[in-house]
This record gives structure tokens, sequence and C-alpha cells, in this order.
């Protein structure tokens, strides 16, 4: 069907939309907003409002680009960029469900699911194909995974490595199997993602200089375990940890 624009909506003049959107009753699109084709905004969505950063001059021209097929559900937020010229980001084929909150300049990938009220801070990125629970609040600056499984009501204020599950305080408690198998992943990619894990997680020492002693030695050939491995050369937060208890041996997808 056409792009359609309900009664009641508001989408400012400057705003450009994609093939075959749809904006319900009483959502607002602010004229900062790319929105890719297929993108559905929900009733009382926010897309490209100002940030909610004290020292923000609303003369600053930032905005925001959700990608093709991305659904926003009701009270959603996505704040606009701080800086001129660049974007807060969500990718294709998101689900952004009731009340949940994007803050200025996060990068959000493809494939990713926010369950209500999950709420990313400024600056946070997350990575494809991550799934947010229900009241989950990730610190500013955070850098969440590929593949990561944040439980409901976590508090994550460090960086969380690709394939893992994460929940309560920065804990880590197991490698995301299951979500993994869903994706595709191959039974010797998985192998090697479970070794890469537990030789970080349990190997005595520094996780960055462990990650990047096995990737020197080049102790795994799979693409998978090296993109595991090189989460951890990068960023300048400290890492989630693992509880003891974690096996590397998710129940959950």
């Amino acid at each position: 069907m056409p792009t359609v624009v309900h009664p009641a909506a508001i989408v400012e003049p400057g705003a450009q939309l994609g093939a075959d959107c749809e904006i319900m009753a009483y959502a607002i699109v602010t004229k900062h907003c790319v929105l890719g084709a297929r993108v559905v905004v929900h009733p009382f969505a926010v897309l490209g409002g100002d940030p909610q950063y004290l020292k923000f001059d609303r003369a600053t021209d930032g905005g925001v680009r959700v990608g093709a097929g991305t659904v926003v559900r009701e009270h959603v937020t996505i704040n606009r960029s701080i800086h001129a010229g660049k974007f807060t980001t969500v990718g294709e084929n998101c689900f952004m469900m009731a009340a949940s909150h994007a803050a200025h300049d996060c990068a959000v990938g493809n494939n990713v699911v926010f369950a209500n009220a999950a709420l990313l801070g400024g600056h946070v990125s997350v990575g494809d194909h991550t799934f947010l629970g229900g009241g989950a609040a990730v610190h500013q600056f955070c850098r969440i995974g590929e593949s990561v499984m944040v439980a409901g009501h976590a508090s994550i204020t460090r960086d969380v490595p690709h394939y893992t599950m994460v929940a309560e305080r920065d804990d880590v408690i197991g490698f995301n199997v299951v979500g993994l198998r869903r994706r595709g992943f191959n039974r010797v990619a998985i192998a090697e993602l479970k070794a890469a894990f537990r030789e970080v997680y349990f190997t005595p020492g520094n996780i960055r200089e462990v990650a990047a002693a096995r990737l020197a030695a080049k102790a795994f050939e799979t693409a998978e375990a090296r993109h595991f491995l090189e989460f951890f050369a990068e960023g300048k937060r400290s890492f989630a940890r693992a509880r003891r208890a974690a096996t590397g041996e998710g129940d959950a997808g």
C-alpha cells in the first residue's frame, strides 16, 4: 500500500518517509527524521524529538534514521543526535515495543527487539539480532554486542560481548547457544565460540589481554570466534563479568 499518514498524526515538513510507511494517529515524526520503507509508527510515539541533554542547543540540526521494516509501538521515543549532521540510528526490521527508548546518538543494528520499557542511554551501540528484555536499562556509551540476550530489568553499565546472555547488574550468565542455532550458526562455529567464551572468561588475567593473546595466537579458525574475540579489543569501558556458574551453555534464544 502507499504511505499512509492517519488523521491526527503529525509529520513535520522536511521529514522523509520511505515507501509503504504507516504513521498512525497521534504519532509524531519531526522534520529531523528519515524513515525507510515499510516503517510503522504507532500512536503517541515520538521520533526525532530533542535529546534529553542539558547542554543541547535546539538549533543543532541532528537527526534520526530508522531502517526499512521497523515497527515502533506506542509511546516509544527516539531522540535526535546532539551533533549537527549526525543521526541516532535504528536499523532494519527492528521491533520497539511500547514505551521503549533510544537516546541521542545511539546506533542500533538490524533485527533488534526492544521489549516494553527497554531503555538506552546516549551513545549506546547495539549489535544485530539482539534482544533487550522489558525494563532493561543500558548506561550511556555502553556497547551491546551481536546476538546478545539482555534479561528483563537488567542494569547494564559495562560492555557486553557478542553472543552472550546478561542479567541483573552486568552479570554474563552464559553463552547464547539457542539464539545462534536459531540464526543457523553451524556446529563448528558454535563449538569454537563456546571454547572462546570459556577461555576469555575463565582464564586468569585481564580479559582484554587474554582475548588479544588468543587472536594473536590464531587459536580459533572460524570467523565467528574471531569476531567474539575482536569485541574485547575495542571500546573504552570495562566488560560485563561472568558468574562463576556460567558454562557457555545458554538456554535462551
